[in-house]
């Protein structure tokens, strides 16, 4: 049977990722970086997929837990004669006083197990599966170690491992006080297993250092320190660049078609990253993915993409993986992503409202960053009448979406208040009509009177949740009577138990794809972002709560949830973690009008 999604363990070492079971298997890691082909991906395939599985005999699944504010995970298993602790990570070590990559990777998966009492028999099987299980594994013995040659892994361990058939074998008894280390690594990074204990201090002194940088203390902070831990996670140390998830192909519904791959850098991301990076403190890391996000955000004549690649590359084929079964049999199996050609204004705005916050930040930005920022101001002047593929990136026609509509207006008042804060020369007369008739024109055409509120698109009547946003971009004040009606009706017609929020109604928006899917997690904690503003901060307050209990057993959020609690989509998800952070931070100063206007004043995006 597959564990549900919101079981699974998250590690990183800010170059690749790990998901692991329930059980302790590891089902899930790309090698050697995040959008690499997976070696064990016994989460899209039971059968054909490769694992790294641990058993403790007579112990059922292990007591798990991350340490500290680290992404070193901890299962204890327990029998009735023994305890058997494992620690699970990806290697990482911190940078040196003048690096600000802050977490630098070490290049191994390693597995720590000390039995505290007793005796405990353990047995472990690598399961790997190269590229994708496309093909089969090359084992050969390396003096103790053994090296697979498909994907260049070198297995070395302090009980030497065996080659059974596929797979690797190590089987042990360790009384208490004895450890058993196990090290995956890639052929050129070679570790021993007496580096073990070495590997996990420097893992643990690195996110420890990382995470005392951290000075939220406000409304939340449990929630809010978490979450920025996982987005350093899907932080990749060499670029800077936030993937969505480490993951794809995780259903958006069980069995159906909404299987994107998630392993790439988005716009949409950007603004909420870069206020969230500021506002706990993390000025280095914000400054290195803003630099990374400007420096490959070249204009195709008025075109921008909506998405790079870790290296900055604006383009990735999309294909189906028709060998794996999916999870729970959910098809096709997808890896590259096509959204990388699509028509998407709305992240003109997204990338002029980053930059905006980090010059008010920092006043860091240089004049050639500056300079193509208002190359794309004049770009979104010139397309923001035209129809597009919209935010939530619909295989289907283009239309008028509202909400893009509205970035085309946050990227003019973003470039508009960056040349008068910077002085520089800008048409700024001309920004400005511009940026009026935008919003005149989304005040008279995304307003519909007949459905109370602001729609989806210009002329239709269904709604859409990426709207919610609406006051936490400045567009409109949170108490405009317009906005408490559109909150209102998205409340009534897209959430069915006043909580979780779908994005919009598939059926009534032809978005190009069959079947249903999960509530939006993002967009539920932008309503009580929303409500916020809209002066109901104890309703606010009690999503924001409920929210967060509904959290996976160890914290993470995927993309996605239906009603019954059960995650969907992938996971975990940048954008869900930096919703809950924005909500905390608004929750944080809801008993004061004026700290919440400043607020907003001070950081456009919330």
């Amino acid at each position: 049977m597959t564990p549900p999604i919101g079981s699974y363990g998250f590690l990183s070492d800010c170059r690749t990722a790990a998901l692991t079971g329930p059980d302790g298997a590891v089902e899930w890691w790309c090698a050697p970086r995040f959008d690499a082909a997976a070696v064990f991906n016994r989460i899209l395939d039971r059968d054909v997929g490769g694992s790294w599985e641990i058993e403790v005999a007579d112990a059922g699944e292990p007591e798990r837990a991350y340490t500290g504010n680290t992404l070193v995970l901890e299962s204890r298993w327990k029998n009735g004669s023994a305890t058997l602790v494992a620690r699970d990570f990806l290697a990482a070590g911190p940078a040196g006083e003048d690096d600000d990559r802050g977490i630098v990777p070490r290049g191994a998966l390693v597995r720590l197990l000390r039995c505290e009492r007793g005796e405990a028999t353990v047995r472990s099987r690598v399961r790997a599966r190269p590229d994708h299980a496309r093909h089969a594994p090359r084992w050969r013995e390396d003096g103790q170690a053994v090296v697979e040659e498909e994907a260049g892994l070198r297995l070395t361990a302090t009980v030497p491992p065996r080659i059974d058939g596929d797979d690797v074998v190590i089987t042990t008894t360790l009384q208490a006080g004895q450890t058993l280390v196990m090290v995956l690594g890639y052929t050129d990074e070679r570790f021993e297993p007496d580096q073990g204990e070495k590997l996990l201090e420097q893992t643990l002194l690195a996110w420890d250092r990382w995470s005392d940088r951290y000075v939220y203390d406000g409304y939340g902070a449990e929630h809010v320190r978490f979450s920025a831990v996982v987005l350093r996670g899907l932080m990749h140390s060499e670029s800077g660049g936030l993937i969505a998830a480490p993951t794809t192909s995780l259903p958006e519904w069980p069995g159906g078609e909404r299987n994107w791959d998630y392993r790439y850098v988005w716009h949409r991301d950007a603004a909420l990253m870069v206020l969230v990076l500021l506002r706990l403190g993390h000025d280095q890391e914000a400054g290195k993915y803003l630099r990374f996000l400007l420096d490959n955000c070249a204009l195709e004549g008025d075109r921008l993409k909506p998405m790079l690649t870790l290296d900055g590359g604006t383009h990735v084929a999309e294909e189906s993986l028709d060998h794996l079964a999916g999870y729970d049999d959910s098809r096709p199996v997808r890896i590259g992503n096509k959204a990388f050609e699509q028509f998407q204004i709305d992240v003109y705005g997204q990338v002029l409202d980053a930059a905006l916050v980090f010059q008010q930040a920092t006043g860091k930005l240089s004049p050639d960053h500056r300079a193509g920022l208002y190359e794309i101001v004049e770009a979104a002047a010139r397309v923001w009448q035209e129809p597009d593929d919209g935010i939530w990136e619909v295989r289907d026609a283009q239309r008028h979406w509202t909400s893009s509509k509205v970035y085309a207006w946050v990227c003019l008042d973003r470039g508009i208040r960056m040349a008068e804060l910077c002085g520089d020369d800008a048409p700024l007369e001309r920004w400005r009509t511009e940026r009026t008739r935008v919003h005149q024109e989304v005040l008279d055409r995304g307003y519909d009177e007949g459905a109370d509120a602001f729609v989806q698109s210009y002329g239709a009547g269904n709604l859409d949740a990426s709207l919610l946003r609406l006051p936490l971009l400045n567009f409109l004040p949170g108490t405009d009577p317009r906005v408490l009606a559109t909150l209102k009706r998205v409340d009534e017609w897209l959430s069915s138990d006043g909580l979780l929020i779908h994005r919009y109604d598939p059926e009534q928006t032809n978005d190009g794809v069959n079947g249903p899917e999960g509530a939006f997690l993002m967009c539920s904690f932008d309503m009580a972002s929303a409500l916020v503003l809209a002066e109901r901060p104890e309703e606010a307050r009690r999503r924001f709560e409920e929210l967060c209990e509904r959290g996976g057993p160890l914290g993470l959020f995927s993309e996605e949830m239906d009603e019954d609690g059960v995650m969907l989509g992938n996971y975990p998800q940048a954008f869900t973690h930096l919703a809950l952070i924005e909500a905390a931070m608004n929750l944080d100063v809801s008993g004061d009008k004026e700290a919440l206007h400043s607020w907003a004043e001070r950081n456009p995006s919330g």
